[in-house]
């Protein structure tokens, strides 16, 4: 199962593309979709969006996995990673594909074994997991592989767990 993680945001989005293949979970690619703050809001929303389809049609994930806005301090920051959100779901509703949501706690959860690690023990475990020579680079595109590895683990034990029924 290949699965785009996104870590969604107005100036910087991550992407990161997962696959769990026979020999375990494997990065295929992870980068950003930047948009400059010069440029008016809903050119930078359509950026995004156009950018994920385009992720979509290059990567042919069979999932989406999306950071869940649990709750910001910043109330405009909330509202742009919002914005953007939206962009994101839409160009993946317009593919079809399955969209799964999930909190900074619940992915920490998933590749840590813990909800409350740091930003530093979440890129850690990403580097190990995929076995890549270094820590993803920038954060946001480390954020996004761990996104994808918590959907893949997500989707590991709703098999168990259907195995067992």
């Amino acid at each position: 199962m290949r699965v785009l993680g996104i870590d969604p945001g107005l100036a910087t989005t991550g992407y990161g593309v997962v696959e769990n293949n026979n020999q375990g979970f494997q990065g295929v690619d992870y980068g950003i979709i930047s948009t400059p703050s010069n440029q008016e809001l809903s050119g930078r929303i359509f950026s995004i969006y156009q950018n994920v389809v385009l992720l979509i049609d290059r990567f042919s994930p069979e999932a989406v996995a999306v950071e869940k806005l649990f709750f910001c301090k910043n109330i405009s920051t909330a509202l742009q990673v919002g914005e953007a959100r939206g962009a994101i779901i839409t160009a993946v509703a317009e593919k079809q594909l399955p969209v799964f949501e999930y909190t900074p706690l619940q992915v920490k959860q998933a590749v840590v074994g813990y909800g409350r690690a740091e930003k530093r023990q979440v890129q850690h475990m990403v580097t190990i997991i995929l076995s890549l020579s270094q820590v993803p680079s920038p954060d946001d595109a480390a954020d996004a592989l761990a996104i994808a590895l918590c959907q893949l683990q997500s989707h590991r034990w709703q098999q168990l767990i259907e195995e067992q029924e």
